[in-house]
């Protein structure tokens, strides 16, 4: 039996033969590669129908609530694993060995310092500066710095990169935070794991080292896990783009960053918490709740629902847990912010409206409670969120520069701008 093709009739033309390509998952995909010799384009503002790739890492099917890294469910990643073990499966397609996972770790362990001069980068910044704009500088700076390794045609300049980026990304995000609050930066200690190490960073002093709490510890792995990768999502997409054209590793990461700094992309969990800050106190919900209702207003219930995810998302179940795990934890579930918080949550799972619509909390609505709870300031939620997705990126990157079919992106467009017209000189016009 030959390949399956679809037929694409346009009038006053031969039909046209497009293939139909099957994926492991999920729905075909018709090739319209050929279209281009006739002189044809598609036109899908926001790529809603469009594969831009072929890729073997990430799987979503937001009917289903399905999220699966490398064939496996978030749920158990995010349960029996951890993140650097999710880093490697990522990366090598595979889970490791223990011996594997040791030799993975003791390298990302041998590159969490950065180099010297690249902390007096940070002085330059204004001290209010936000996280993102800086994280944005100081990762593209960094090719000016690992210069010894931007081949990405060589497979052990890649590795080196990727080694290089997952563990200094949370080395520079403490430092933003420190830089901010007039702190002195605090040196990784590789004794430590990956997100126990990211927490000391964040809050030791050099007059006092902090061991982090694990029940803390285990939720920011947790977070990290959850959102190492989702698929070909906006920053992740420019990651690929910007990979495409032959840019170094360190160039595109910066570029993902950038995407992800969009209030449409990586802010959902910052919004949740601007969104609990007004409703302020939790007698005035029933007033909130009428006004996301009301089809008329403009406000929205921040961290309910996904445009993914029509059904639930799946991280949202495991993030729960370790919401409710944290605030125990810390014995916080007074604090109005979070009951509030609570009381969402309590109305979204019962509420006709919302089980008609599907308005779940979703991993942002947990995961911007939890960061609020362990002390990490807002503006830093977006930053935690590029650290962990760090992995999902340079995945993607080494995927598309590994692939034999490798071109720069160019994508089309539809026109509708002046037709040909003759310039007029400027005392005429």
């Amino acid at each position: 039996m030959g390949k399956e093709v679809a037929k694409l009739t346009l009038p006053g033309k031969e039909p046209i033969d497009l293939p139909v390509m099957k994926g492991t998952l999920g729905p075909d995909v018709i090739d319209i590669g050929a279209l281009s010799k006739l002189d044809l384009f598609t036109y899908d503002p926001g790529f809603r129908s469009t594969a831009s790739c072929e890729s073997k890492i990430t799987f979503i099917d937001g009917n289903k609530g399905l999220l699966l890294h490398r064939g496996y469910a978030i749920e158990q990643l995010a349960e029996q694993s951890d993140f650097l073990e999710v880093c490697y499966l990522l990366l090598f397609g595979e889970l490791p060995t223990q011996s594997q996972k040791d030799k993975f770790v003791i390298k990302v362990k041998n590159h969490t310092m950065i180099h010297e001069q690249l902390i007096r980068f940070y002085s330059g910044f204004r001290r209010d500066a936000h996280p993102m704009a800086i994280m944005c500088g100081v990762v593209g700076a960094l090719s000016a710095f690992y210069h010894d390794s931007l081949d990405i045609h060589n497979e052990e300049h890649r590795e080196i990169c990727a080694f290089r980026l997952i563990a200094k990304m949370p080395t520079l995000a403490a430092m933003c935070y420190k830089y901010s609050i007039g702190h002195p930066f605090v040196t990784p200690l590789n004794k430590m794991g990956y997100a126990e190490n990211f927490l000391h960073m964040m809050f030791s002093v050099p007059s006092e080292e902090l061991i982090p709490n694990p029940v803390l510890v285990r939720a920011m792995d947790r977070i990290f896990i959850l959102h190492a990768d989702h698929e070909q999502n906006a920053s992740t997409s420019t990651v690929r783009l910007a990979g495409s054209s032959g840019a170094n590793p360190f160039a595109c990461i910066a570029a993902g960053i950038a995407a992800l700094w969009g209030p449409a992309h990586g802010g959902a969990n910052e919004a949740v918490l601007a969104m609990l800050q007004e409703i302020g106190n939790v007698a005035n919900i029933p007033k909130y709740i009428a006004k996301a209702k009301d089809k008329d207003d403009n406000f929205r219930l921040m961290g309910f629902g996904h445009r993914v995810y029509k059904n639930f998302d799946p991280r949202a179940t495991v993030m729960r847990k370790t919401c409710y795990e944290v605030l125990d934890e810390l014995g916080v579930h007074d604090d109005p912010l979070f009951a509030i918080a609570l009381k969402l949550e309590e109305i979204a799972l019962k509420d006709p409206y919302f089980i008609e619509k599907k308005l779940y909390p979703n991993v942002d609505f947990y995961s911007g409670i939890i960061l609020k709870a362990i002390g990490i300031p807002t503006n830093m939620f977006t930053v935690i969120f590029a650290i962990a997705r760090t992995v999902g990126w340079i995945a993607h990157w080494n995927e598309m520069i590994s692939s034999p079919d490798l071109s720069i992106n160019r994508p089309r467009q539809l026109y509708t701008g002046p037709i040909i017209r003759d310039f007029v000189d400027v005392k005429k016009r």
